[in-house]
This record gives C-alpha cells, sequence and structure tokens, in this order.
C-alpha cells in the first residue's frame, strides 16, 4: 500500500494537555505543525529530511534515517557539517523503554599543548586553521549509532548523500547566502577554494554544486569502513595535511578516536523533565536556566515583556558563567554536573538575579565537589526517536580542505581556554569544551517516564538559552511546536549587550534599554534554527525553523 507524504499540517486536532491563550503571542510568519501518523523527520535542509524520510519508508528505523540525513546535509550544507565534524545524540529507544545518549567529539592531537599554543598567538573562541583542529569523530559517531541500534549499515545509509555528492543539487536560498558570506575566507586554502568556490564564486541559490571529491571519500568509507578515515589512507592524507600547516594531530590520535556512551542529564520544569548532555557541552546551561527560572510566573509577565526577557536574559549570564567556570572535559571537572543543579546550588545562584537591573557582569557558583552546526530529528513508526547535532563549529570550520577529500574539517580546538587550571584547559588528548547540544523532554505516565519531545537548535552560544525560550513557549505559554520555534527570540551576547529579534516591539526595546540593557543588532541567523517532533497518543507533530531552509515531512 502507498502511504502518502504530508508536508504540510491536515485540518486536525493537536491531542495534549496545554494551555489555551485567547491570544497568540508574535511569531515570524509561515509555518503550521506538520502532523503524520507513522513517522516524521525534521531537518533544516530538505534534501535532508526527504533522504531521512526514504530510509524510514523504505526498512531503516529513526537511528538510520538520521544519519542518513546528517550525511546529506555534510553535502548540502558543507559550511555547517560534514565528516570533519563532531557529533552528539540522545536517543529514546522504544523497545527498551530507556534513554541512551552518545558522545562522538574528538579529542585534541598529542602535540596540543597550552605552551605551544601560546607561543603561537592561539586565539580562544576564534581560531581557525591547521592549529584549530582536533580529532573529528562525528564519522565515528555515525557508525556507532548504527551499529549499535540501526537496522540498515553505514553504507545503506550513506548511499543518498553519496549521490547528491556525485550528481549535484540545486542550493537553497538562506544557504547559498551564507556560503558566499565566507568566499574572502574559503579562498585562503586553494583546496577549499577549488571544492566549494567552483569558477570562483559561491553557488546562487537554484544553481546546481557538486562535489565529486566528496562522493568519492564518502564511496571509500562506505567500501572499506570507517578505518580508512582513522587511521588508513584518508587519515594518513589529514596527518600530513596539517602536519604542514602546523597543526597537531597525529595517525595515532585518529586511530584512538573512540565515541562513548554517556548518562544524559536532566531538571524537572512545570510537570516535565527535560534532558541534556552532560559536559563536554553546554546543555547543563538550559537546564540551570530552567531551574532558576521555575519559582517565577513568567505568563503573568506576558511573553516577550521586557520584564519577562529581562529575567531570562539575567539567568542566562548566571548560567553561562557557570560553563565558563565548570565545564569541559568530563575527565577532568572540578564540579559535577549534577552538583550544579542541585536546590542548594540553584538556590543561591537565583539570589544573584536581579530584578530591577541588567548586570554587566555576574561570578560563577560556588565551587561544589560533591556530588555553526546542523540539529535534526527524527521519530519512527516503533516509537523510536533520535535528537542529533553535527557541526563544523564556525562556518567552514577550520576552513582547510585537504586536496581531494571534498570535506572541511572543523575547528573544534577553538573551544579550548588557555587559562591554566580549569576543566576546559587545553591539553593533549582532552575534548574541548562543545556549544552542540541535542535535548529531549520526557513527563511521566502511570508512574513511568514516557518520551515526549525531541527537540533541538543550533547556532553556537545561542543554543541553551535558545532551549530555554523554546521550552518556556511551549510549556509556559502553551504555543503548539511550530509556534514554539517561531517566537521571536532574544540573544545574549556578552555583558550588557542583547540581540532581540525584529517581531519584539519598540516599547519593549525601550523598557529594556531602561534596566540597564544594550541592545545591538545581529543577522537572522544569530539566533539559530530548530527543529523538534513532538510524540502524540497517536501519531506526531513536528516544527522546523523558518530561520533556515529546512522542512519537517511525515507519513
Amino acid at each position: 500500500m502507498t502511504r502518502r507524504i504530508i508536508r504540510s499540517a491536515p485540518v486536525v486536532a493537536m491531542v495534549i494537555a496545554m494551555p489555551v491563550l485567547a491570544q497568540r503571542p508574535s511569531t515570524l510568519a509561515g509555518r503550521s505543525t506538520v502532523y503524520a501518523p507513522s513517522g516524521m523527520v525534521a531537518t533544516s535542509q530538505p534534501l535532508a529530511s526527504a533522504a531521512g524520510l526514504e530510509v524510514l519508508r523504505t526498512g531503516g528505523n529513526a537511528i538510520d534515517a538520521a544519519v542518513a540525513a546528517a550525511a546529506v546535509l555534510g553535502v548540502t550544507e558543507p559550511h555547517m557539517t560534514g565528516m570533519g565534524g563532531d557529533m552528539f545524540a540522545i536517543v529514546w529507544l522504544a523497545k527498551e523503554q530507556k534513554l541512551v545518549a552518545l558522545n562522538a567529539s574528538g579529542r585534541a592531537g598529542s602535540m596540543m599543548t597550552r605552551e605551544t599554543l601560546m607561543a603561537r598567538g592561539f586565539r580562544a573562541g576564534s581560531q581557525q586553521g591547521a592549529m584549530s583542529v582536533t580529532v573529528p569523530g562525528g564519522l565515528a559517531g555515525w557508525s556507532m549509532l548504527v551499529r549499535t541500534y540501526g537496522k540498515r549499515t553505514l553504507a545503506q545509509n550513506l548511499a543518498p548523500a553519496i549521490r547528491y555528492a556525485r550528481d549535484g543539487f540545486p542550493v537553497t536560498p538562506i544557504i547559498a547566502a551564507q556560503w558566499a558570506n565566507e568566499i574572502d575566507f574559503l579562498k585562503r586554502d586553494s583546496a577549499a577554494a577549488a571544492t566549494f568556490l567552483p569558477g570562483g564564486r559561491a553557488p546562487a541559490a537554484g544553481e546546481w554544486f557538486t562535489n565529486p571529491d566528496l562522493a568519492r571519500s564518502m564511496q571509500l568509507v562506505a567500501d572499506s569502513g570507517i578505518g580508512v578515515f582513522y587511521g588508513g589512507s584518508l587519515g594518513r592524507r589529514i596527518v600530513a595535511r596539517l602536519d604542514r600547516g602546523g597543526g597537531f594531530l597525529m595517525l595515532e590520535d585518529l586511530q584512538k578516536n573512540a565515541p562513548n556512551w554517556v548518562t544524559p542529564i536532566s531538571a524537572p520544569f512545570k510537570g516535565f523533565r527535560v534532558w541534556e548532555m552532560p559536559p563536554n557541552n553546554q546543555g547543563i546551561a538550559a537546564l540551570e536556566m530552567l531551574r532558576i527560572l521555575e519559582p517565577y510566573d513568567l505568563k503573568a509577565m506576558g511573553h516577550n515583556s521586557a520584564q519577562y526577557l529581562h529575567h531570562l536574559i539575567e539567568a542566562k549570564k548566571l548560567a553561562y558563567a557557570d560553563l565558563t567556570r565548570f565545564v569541559g572535559d568530563a575527565d577532568h571537572l572540578d564540579m559535577p554536573a549534577e552538583a550544579m543543579l542541585t536546590d542548594e546550588f540553584i538556590a543561591e545562584r537565583r539570589s544573584h538575579l536581579d530584578t530591577a537591573r541588567a548586570q554587566e557582569r555576574v561570578d560563577p557558583g560556588l565551587l561544589r565537589t560533591k556530588s555553526e552546526t546542523i540539529y535534526l530529528t527524527v521519530a519512527d513508526a516503533e516509537g523510536n526517536m533520535v535528537s542529533f547535532i553535527n557541526s563544523n563549529y564556525d562556518y567552514f570550520g577550520s576552513g582547510i580542505v585537504v586536496p581531494g577529500t571534498g570535506f572541511v574539517l572543523h575547528n573544534r580546538g577553538a573551544g579550548f581556554t588557555l587559562d591554566a587550571g580549569r576543566p576546559n584547559t587545553v591539553a593533549p588528548g582532552r575534548r574541548p569544551f562543545h556549544t552542540l547540544i541535542p535535548a529531549f523532554v520526557t513527563r511521566t505516565v502511570d508512574g513511568e517516564e514516557q518520551p515526549y519531545m525531541s527537540f533541538g537548535l543550533m547556532g553556537g552560544g545561542v543554543q541553551a538559552q535558545g532551549h530555554a525560550q523554546f521550552i518556556i513557549n511551549h510549556v509556559v505559554f502553551g504555543m503548539d511546536v511550530q509556534e514554539s520555534i517561531d517566537a521571536p527570540r532574544f540573544r545574549h551576547l556578552d555583558g550588557l549587550r542583547v540581540a532581540l529579534e525584529a517581531p519584539i516591539t519598540d516599547a519593549v526595546r525601550a523598557q529594556l534599554a531602561a534596566l540597564g540593557h544594550v541592545l545591538v543588532p545581529q543577522p537572522a541567523v544569530a539566533f539559530g534554527g530548530a527543529q523538534a517532533i513532538i510524540r502524540l497518543p497517536r501519531g506526531w507533530a513536528a516544527g522546523s525553523d523558518p530561520r533556515k531552509d529546512g522542512m519537517a515531512v511525515g507519513y
């Protein structure tokens, strides 16, 4: 029996108990929530969504579809992601009725020392080039997910991406605009320019782009396995190219790379439980924000009112101060993540939230020793759900392409700090601090924790503050999944500087300025791009961010 593909919402009611608003807060115009009975895929690019859907419809499960979609995004959104990046995932396993999480971020090379970086003028937070490259862990993560929980082989799941790289595809508008902004950067590396600037320019919207080198690299992995990347012929080429540019990876670093299963961390919020990845990434900040904010009557303040935004911005400052001080490689933490979510720690942090004035600087909490990116999500007919994020870090990562490979190497080493004695201080074999955070939401039904929503929001430092805004939109203000994504966001940058999306009114902006906030303009991409899937009593509901080119699609 042929099943109809659904790309827009039919007229049905959402069977979820949520508060009803007399008047919805303003949102970005455009999309409806997508509903489907059997499976759902939401990504930031239509061909990736279609590839994931095809996997679901031809016998693969959500894990297979997530990897297939991620691989396609490495072709169609090459500035954001690819085989040269890192990844994280949270997976709900329907058969086992449990959440599992995979950390597939790579480690610093054996020669990457603080002393060497300081001597060379390394710029923490913004470094690109060979010095910024750590082991790319994403491909090993794809393999681990498929090998452990998939129904198809990695080679089968790479096939759609190989086809698009080999035969080409028309570039979508937002991606084309972002690509065009990186022309000067890509020209710094001859192989990057040869790969991503055909004819000396970036492809325009609607123009076809092919990447035969990437097709060959992915086919090599499909035919020979990931060992060809982690120590084999492809790995040797990567190490040799980085060595010529002053990089720090040795072949043994690639050979030793191994993703690992970790226990996700969580916090309750308004009757739900929100799950994030543990350090080395910033998921803890989203949970800390929600815990700090929970006692306040956010709904009474009014969505995106000045008082509401002020509370969220100030909570963000507190949580991110703790990120800087306490988060880094999980094996080198001063304080376990769980200690940052205790009632005592949160109450102390909340006491520093000034409800009447913006604070330029906040200190991290007290040490307690006790206990640019793509995001996609997939759900299948069996009930499995995948929250998946993969990234090069900055646009086109390090800017380095090994000649003939077709993909950039990420610059995750920029996430390290050079400050001595921190969990995130650079050192050989350490994992750097990561902005990547897939997320998940459960709720208790008949005494058991049940899956409710898989979601995420790409965009570097906006991710944790974006997670908190999305959850509050949905849980506190009763917005459906698409409205929760569309609603205008703030992004706190640093100090007193805050960016607001255009639908937030001039009156609110003036009130925030009166509280001491300094409002600065930022491009639309600065506010991130979200995807989300909700499990309904029957079927699925999903949304995809209009700030990106993607879509949610189901069957």
